[in-house]
């Protein structure tokens, strides 16, 4: 991966593996240690960081619905499990990943964004007025642990305007940044634009980049999403408290993030983050499941993981 924020999240992991190397005997960690991408050279760590592995067996025992799945490690830059991961698909509110993340890379935590009247004539889910302000932080906080889609149009169309693009090219901009190359927007809420164009579009594999780089970016946002509610004051003193709208999050041990999304076209989206160990973070997508499987397919994979690194079959 050419990000510098991915890099950030893999910098301890990679020394005290090379330094280990002649100690690895098992067959299967001798094959994660060969297979590391060679952008990761270089990277440090402390042994006892590390979550290991000594089964490959984990993974090909899985059967879930989504169209479009995969199981990446952060750390290691390795795939651990992959089903159609490079296929283009509709990402719904996904997409809200994306747009946060191009909004930090042009403002600061604490600028202020307001709701436009445009964000008035959206679907649901809404909860804000026309006129009222947040700070970055905060309505990022809110936007995505609710998946608002109000407060993604008001990020968006802020950061289009500060940079003097289109949403969609603002948009292109920032997957370009993190070498995303099935990823593109057209808005920033993820939207289905009709009944046959998605407001957004790409791979589980971008997404699994896309959700490790806003993890390392701004921990603190991230973090809102893998709490039941979330709570925000606007700058005029109106008090906001949103539900998460995974009901799954206190399922999953060490989570970093966890964002839903759904429409028509797209079907039942998921991506999550969380700590195989300390430090060792592994991204989960699934694309084109059903509202209630994407959930079941995203504990499935969380399950295949933890048995993976904990040197177990699982399923």
């Amino acid at each position: 991966m050419n990000s510098a924020d991915l890099r950030k999240l893999a910098e301890r992991t990679r020394s005290a593996r090379e330094a280990g190397f002649g100690l690895l005997l098992a067959s299967g960690v001798l094959a994660l240690f060969l297979f590391v991408p060679l952008g990761s050279k270089g990277l440090t760590s402390s042994p006892a960081t590390i979550a290991t592995s000594t089964t490959p067996d984990a993974f090909p025992h899985v059967s879930i619905e989504a169209t479009s799945a995969i199981v990446y490690d952060l750390a290691t830059g390795k795939i651990l499990y992959a089903k159609n991961a490079d296929t283009q698909l509709p990402l719904a509110s996904l997409t809200k990943l994306l747009t946060v993340y191009a909004a930090l890379a042009v403002f600061s935590p604490n600028t202020p964004i307001t709701i436009p009247a445009s964000a008035m004539n959206l679907d649901g889910p809404r909860v804000f007025k026309k006129g009222q302000t947040f700070t970055l932080s905060d309505i990022a906080r809110l936007t995505l642990t609710a998946s608002l889609n109000d407060g993604a149009a008001a990020i968006a169309e802020a950061t289009a305007e500060r940079q003097q693009l289109s949403q969609s090219a603002m948009l292109a901009g920032a997957a370009a940044a993190l070498n995303l190359s099935q990823t593109f927007a057209v808005n920033g809420t993820g939207l289905d634009v009709n009944a046959e164009v998605s407001g957004g579009y790409g791979s589980a594999h971008d997404l699994a980049l896309l959700a490790g780089a806003l993890v390392a970016k701004a921990s603190d946002i991230a973090a809102a999403t893998t709490l039941n509610t979330v709570q925000a004051i606007s700058e005029g003193g109106t008090a906001f408290r949103v539900a998460n709208t995974d009901p799954f999050i206190d399922s999953i041990p060490r989570l970093l993030l966890s964002k839903t999304g759904y429409t028509d076209l797209a079907g039942g989206n998921l991506a999550l983050v969380f700590d195989a160990g300390i430090g060792h973070p592994i991204a989960i997508v699934v694309l084109g499941s059903s509202t209630t499987n994407r959930f079941t397919d995203g504990m499935t994979l969380v399950a295949a993981t933890q048995a993976h690194f904990a040197g177990t079959t699982s399923l």
